[in-house]
């Protein structure tokens, strides 16, 4: 399912970065850190504990 695009330029990660989210796949990914957020049935989880961290971890650039 996919997100809403006007919902999408909302979003944003919610690390200290506060980059903007892009869709990939069942997930939203930091534009920043590359940390990736689940969709759950539609609904984005933000949540910091529900996150898989990038590459340099959250709210690190990803490099």
């Amino acid at each position: 399912m996919s997100i809403d695009p006007e919902l999408l330029t909302l979003l944003a990660c919610p690390s200290e970065d506060h980059a903007p989210l892009r869709e990939d796949g069942d997930s939203l990914v930091c534009t920043f850190c590359r940390s990736r957020f689940p969709i759950d049935d539609g609904i984005p989880v933000l949540l910091i504990d529900e996150a898989t961290p990038g590459p340099n971890g959250l709210g690190v650039a990803a490099g």
